[in-house]
């Protein structure tokens, strides 16, 4: 099957950082691989199936700041594709690859600490996710988060039940931690407003040491007992790191569209 790859510049370790405000209007005429969503000019990468009524997005963990992670992230939303034959896109949050930093810190900054955990941070992650939806007019959006990512993910899909078909969360954080003020959220906070309707993966893997097996565990009982269509999946010999990336990852996730 041909597919168009829409690949950004990836060329080098590191981005660019934009010195200045990036506009609606410069954000677009950067062209494909660019869209402007929540004032941030986001970079990503995109693989098309066969139609884009179901679109899969990847939402990363924390890196150093600057760090290419379409360099790393491409190649994973490619095999995605290939394994599922769905439109699948991977984003560089604000800060990352060719991502601006128009109003947000980036969630690696190492002055501004647990961006991630921010309720601003997963209300933007929301109107990426609905800018991409609508860019590409899909019906289904299933979204895969890892470590940081599966944190707003997990966040998000709470406070938009409606938007996410399918929730796949990879070695992340769902409990209110000891920082937490009224200006984070977490799962924990909307895990009872998650729809039910929804499917969703649980990932972790046994030799991660950053979010370690018993923290996926235990919130997988939590969405058993409110009722949702969960599936706890166990990467073995795996630590935190490309966890996400694994066969037995990527096998979970494809599955959830073999069962449609």
């Amino acid at each position: 099957m041909l597919k168009n790859i829409l690949i950004a510049a990836m060329l080098f370790s590191t981005s660019f950082l934009f010195s200045k405000t990036v506009t609606n209007q410069e954000c677009s005429d950067k062209g494909e691989g660019y869209i402007y969503a929540g004032g941030e000019c986001i970079n990503y990468a995109m693989f098309e199936g066969d139609d884009n009524d179901r679109l899969i997005i990847i939402v990363h963990g924390t890196w150093d700041e600057g760090s290419n992670v379409l360099g790393r992230y491409a190649p994973f939303a490619e095999n995605l594709n290939m394994s599922t034959d769905v439109s699948t896109i991977a984003v560089a949050l604000p800060g990352y690859s060719n991502s601006s930093l128009n109003k947000l810190k980036s969630i690696g900054s190492k002055e501004y600490n647990h961006q991630a955990a921010t309720k601003e941070y997963v209300k933007f992650i929301e109107k990426l996710v609905m800018a991409l939806k609508e860019k590409y007019e899909s019906k289904e959006i299933t979204i895969v988060g890892h470590s940081a990512g599966a944190m707003m993910s997990g966040s998000l899909a709470g406070l938009n039940n409606s938007l996410l078909k399918n929730v796949v969360l990879v070695a992340g954080r769902y409990e209110r931690p000891d920082y937490a003020s009224e200006s984070h959220l977490l799962a924990i906070d909307v895990l009872d407003k998650m729809n039910k309707d929804a499917k969703y993966i649980m990932i972790y893997g046994t030799k991660d040491k950053i979010s370690k097996p018993s923290v996926t565990k235990e919130f997988y009982s939590k969405m058993k007992t409110q009722g949702l269509d969960v599936k706890l999946v166990e990467v073995k010999d795996a630590a935190h790191i490309d966890l996400d990336m694994t066969d037995t990852s990527v096998e979970a996730i494809s599955e959830l569209f073999d069962e449609e």
